[in-house]
């Protein structure tokens, strides 16, 4: 009955540190998305203005 015991104390406290490193990593991960959503809106914002000054160069150009 000890050895049952020890055993399922044992998977008991692996699968509390599993639980434990997938938090951690859930944690890294949403910060990551964080971040790189960040860095997507930035990038389309600076698509949109290298389009806005595209398209008058264009329209500049088509009317000389």
């Amino acid at each position: 009955m000890d050895t049952e015991l020890e055993s399922l104390e044992k998977k008991v406290d692996q699968l509390l540190r599993m639980y434990q490193d997938k938090q951690l990593e859930n944690v890294i991960l949403r910060q990551q998305l964080s971040e790189t959503d960040r860095k997507n809106k930035k990038l389309t914002a600076k698509i949109d203005i290298a389009a806005d000054k595209l398209e008058a160069l264009l329209v500049k150009n088509f009317r000389e």
